[in-house]
């Protein structure tokens, strides 16, 4: 059995979609990983403050990757792009994210980090997208989709994102001071075991599109 057959396999049943999804996002969106930037760009807001743009950054990254799941079939359609080219396109970008997560490369760039300081609202726009629920983890969502042909399946998936989602609530809510016990030598390390395993995720989605291609 083929690993795309084993996975077409696996998302069929709703709990079994519901792991798969998760367990696929969540070293790429990676929440632990989030939580000293959140942190530094909300360093002077007041904890309620806080813990509400935690809640609209999940929500917003839910929104975000269901809407993908359920569209991103149809994008694919209208442009004309097989499943095997986003697999190789969406292994490359999942690759870029891993190598800065292992190199320590900032995840958003100084232009978006300048304008997050001025701005009220920062739940969306940096830290939903890119920061969360970039362009890694939508490629996954749409490359997962491509496999799925059932309702329960589908709803399965939902319920793996919802739980991304509210991991990323809680770590951004409660994450404060487990960084600072940890240190930021600790949070690194951590960040770059996070980066060697999505490289390795990344590989597997560039092999898997070009053996799709020979087949």
């Amino acid at each position: 059995m083929t690993s795309a057959h084993a996975l077409e396999h696996f998302l069929r049943s709703l709990p079994d979609s519901a792991a798969a999804t998760f367990l696929a996002l969540f070293p790429i969106v990676d929440p632990f990983g989030g939580i000293p930037i959140f942190f530094t760009m909300t360093s002077s807001w007041t904890p309620r403050d806080r813990q509400r743009t935690a809640l609209k950054t999940g929500v917003w990254v839910f929104v975000i990757l269901v809407t993908f799941l359920f569209f991103g079939r149809f994008v694919l359609y209208f442009f004309g792009i097989s499943l095997p080219v986003l697999k190789i396109a969406g292994g490359l970008i999942v690759a870029n994210t891993a190598w800065g997560m292992v190199t320590s490369t900032a995840r958003i760039t100084p232009a978006e980090s300048h304008e997050a300081a001025s701005k009220e609202d920062i739940s969306l726009t940096p830290l939903a997208m890119p920061l969360m629920s970039g362009p890694g983890a939508v490629g996954v969502v749409m490359g997962l989709a491509a496999h799925v042909d059932n309702w329960s399946a589908y709803i399965g998936m939902v319920i793996g994102i919802a739980f991304i989602a509210v991991s990323v609530t809680l770590f951004f809510s409660l994450g404060g001071p487990l960084v600072r016990r940890l240190g930021p030598s600790a949070v690194g390390a951590i960040n770059k075991i996070f980066g060697f395993l999505i490289l390795a995720i990344a590989v597997q989605l560039v092999w898997n599109g070009m053996a799709d291609f020979r087949n």
